[in-house]
């Protein structure tokens, strides 16, 4: 029963995730900050929550894919967008015992380094109007990374110690 109930409380938070990610995506696109060249998606500070749980894998991988939806790059976001939130929530929680004065920093650079990479790519590809070169893709990928790093860390951070000074994973999931 204990394991069914662990479960449940997983998936619960799992859909937590995911709605909160889609709701900050939107609005981060009322704003106008969500897409494009620089992106500053107040769902992304929600990627420290790997470092707590596992079920913010599947969360914020399919809160992106939601969030995604109303990508102007359309399907190819939601599949490499989503694809990138994905890896770095897997490897952000695979580096979660490397710390700095206790703080998960590698963790917290995963997910500007996928995005930087990733989606610098697709909006090189495909925003990008005339020649795409490799100076183009390394222009947009830092565009996107520096404005990943901007919400991870003016978010992320806080959230971070946050939710650890709160335990609420820990009281729910061990």
């Amino acid at each position: 029963m204990k394991k069914r109930q662990k479960q449940i409380t997983v998936l619960v938070h799992g859909a937590m995730i995911a709605a909160i990610y889609a709701a900050a995506t939107y609005l981060s696109a009322v704003f106008g900050i969500a897409y494009g060249n620089v992106q500053f998606r107040l769902s992304e500070a929600l990627t420290i929550l790997s470092v707590f749980t596992p079920a913010a894998i599947p969360g914020l991988t399919i809160g992106c894919v939601i969030g995604n939806i109303s990508s102007p790059m359309g399907v190819v976001d939601i599949v490499f967008g989503s694809a990138a939130t994905f890896l770095a929530s897997v490897t952000a929680r695979a580096l979660r015992k490397i710390t700095f004065r206790g703080f998960p920093f590698l963790s917290l650079l995963m997910p500007v380094v996928f995005n930087a990479l990733i989606v610098g790519a697709e909006v090189a590809f495909l925003l990008i109007e005339g020649d795409t070169s490799l100076a183009v893709f390394a222009i947009s990928a830092l565009e996107v990374g520096a404005g990943e790093l901007a919400v991870c860390v003016a978010g992320g951070i806080p959230l971070f110690y946050a939710i650890r000074k709160s335990n609420i994973f820990e009281k729910n999931l061990l």
